[in-house]
């Protein structure tokens, strides 16, 4: 459970998989609401939860994967500074 934990704060410590999960959630939470205002007999609102889930858990696996790895802007401006010189 412990390690659960770690990962996911790993893939949650990254603010573009943050940005991209808040508006996953926040515009299908207003999909949800505008399906069951207006046509609350035909549900169509799992079908973007689901596209869009997709490429949240893709970019998910590709923070997971790829975080120990990246360099920082500030690494790779300190790395070229210090080639210059």
């Amino acid at each position: 459970m412990k390690r659960l934990l770690d990962d996911l704060k790993r893939v949650f410590g990254d603010l573009g998989f943050k940005i991209h999960f808040a508006a996953y959630v926040g515009v299908n939470l207003l999909l949800i609401a505008i399906n069951l205002l207006t046509t609350p007999d035909e549900l169509w609102f799992y079908w973007p939860l689901l596209g869009w889930g997709i490429g949240i858990i893709a970019h998910g696996v590709a923070v997971y994967y790829t975080s120990g790895r990246r360099a920082t802007r500030a690494q790779v401006v300190r790395a070229k500074l210090e080639s210059r010189s």
